[in-house]
């Protein structure tokens, strides 16, 4: 590691919902469908799917190493105590699985712990377009902040975080 990890975090009554909603709108007009787990189905079947995408998008993150075995990322995923399906946005082409943004529940905010897109369809606002879909889970939570943490040399995540209205994180809880 090269060094601290760069915490982040999300007022969530200062999130611009409407400037973001654009990003969503013209996914949709591109033929991507934003989605949840819970909305397709928590299915053994489809947790192997996200299993699968959300090792190949984080190949590309910084000194990340090797990826979970299958049976640990259940443990870790599924299993934890934060895990509700309907916090995790799956992007899809068609039928292909393109993105994830996961967001978990912790006592007194929300963690946004994946965000990523495959290769071939980075650059196209999918990103900020999952995440944005994705606030509606926040505010069925009624989560006033949302938090994620980032290697520092993740410098795209960090940018499209801080577009989004991120800001370095206050506190340590």
């Amino acid at each position: 590691m090269t060094g601290p990890w760069v915490k982040l975090e999300l007022d969530v009554a200062a999130f611009d919902a409407p400037h973001f909603e654009t990003y969503v709108t013209r996914c949709r007009a591109d033929g991507i469908r934003l989605t949840t787990l819970a909305e397709l189905g928590d299915t053994p079947e489809h947790r192997r799917a996200l299993y699968a995408l959300n090792k190949e998008c984080s190949a590309d993150i910084p000194e990340r190493g090797e990826f979970y075995s299958f049976e640990e990322y259940v443990e870790r995923r599924f299993e934890a105590d934060g895990y509700d399906p309907r916090g995790i946005v799956i992007a899809l082409d068609g039928d292909d699985w393109i993105g994830l943004a996961a967001t978990s529940v912790q006592e007194g905010f929300l963690f946004n712990e994946m965000t990523g897109v495959r290769a071939g369809y980075r650059g196209r606002g999918i990103s900020i377009a999952m995440k944005t879909f994705g606030m509606a889970f926040v505010r069925e939570q009624g989560a006033s902040r949302v938090r994620t943490l980032h290697h520092p040399a993740n410098a795209n995540a960090i940018a499209m975080n801080r577009r989004m209205g991120f800001v370095d994180a206050a506190t340590e809880d």
